[in-house]
């Protein structure tokens, strides 16, 4: 463990130093990010009138499912999209050969090998948005909801990292896989609403076969304080599994792998 997390340090140290030469990139990605939450907030905007509820959560409530779809989005820019992108190009070039070949977990060196500082801006805007939004909803915020908080957000985190490294698995197959990624991103943009704004069909989808609901919905509720502990529970289970059927769908895929030049 102590070799993994000194490799990670490296890994990530490296990775600021190269990026941080461009450092008006920060100011250009913070103004992206703040266009992408007005453009949520007024779109959730049009879906409440004065005084009304949605799916049975009152605006600021709703700000919180908000909240953490915004931290997650920053989080997929801070470290799974620059990681997972390039197994594709890893695949196609034959590069892949190397990274199995170090003396290092395959799947760790290509999950954390890169690190880009300006999806932290998207972070700090939905951990903000989940504050705020939660005490003007009436929450307590007591050590129990934040501690509660934190396993759930990191469950979603799971998830999420699973949903893609399984897609990005798939390149070894496929080779381009760019269009299942971009479906993948236009799907869990239903994570911005609490999932019972949607119909039972969509509902059950979102629970059941995509987790969209444990993304986003089950944290917000764990944060107002309303979330029951079956679900809590579900959700910590849901992220353990997929981070092991994953871990088996990538030992699988290598089965498979014969490298760009064999």
């Amino acid at each position: 463990m102590h070799r993994y997390l000194r490799t990670l340090a490296r890994f990530w140290s490296a990775s600021l130093a190269a990026e941080m030469e461009y450092p008006a990139n920060f100011v250009l990605e913070l103004l992206a990010e703040v266009g992408n939450l007005a453009g949520s907030l007024f779109v959730l905007s049009l879906l409440y009138g004065p005084g009304q509820s949605l799916g049975g959560w009152s605006w600021n409530a709703a700000l919180v499912v908000l909240g953490f779809y915004t931290l997650l989005e920053g989080l997929t820019s801070t470290l799974f999209q620059p990681n997972l992108s390039t197994i594709v190009t890893h695949v196609q070039n034959g590069t892949l050969d190397f990274v199995l070949l170090k003396p290092i977990d395959s799947q760790f060196w290509l999950s954390v090998r890169t690190f880009s500082p300006w999806g932290l801006p998207g972070m700090a805007m939905g951990v903000g948005l989940i504050l705020v939004a939660a005490l003007r909803a009436g929450a307590v915020l007591g050590p129990g909801t934040v501690a509660a908080a934190a396993v759930l957000l990191l469950a979603s985190a799971a998830i999420l990292y699973s949903l893609w490294f399984v897609i990005a698995a798939t390149s070894i197959w496929f080779v381009k896989v760019w269009n299942a990624t971009e479906v993948l991103r236009s799907t869990l943009v239903a994570g911005r609403y609490p999932v019972s704004v949607y119909p039972a069909g969509l509902r059950a989808f979102f629970t059941f076969v995509l987790p969209v609901a444990f993304l986003t919905t089950v944290p917000a509720e764990a944060v107002l304080g309303r979330a029951s502990g079956s679900w809590m529970a579900a959700s910590v289970v849901v992220a353990a599994a997929c981070l092991v059927i994953s871990r088996a769908i990538w030992r699988y895929a290598l089965r498979f792998y014969t490298s760009a030049s064999s």
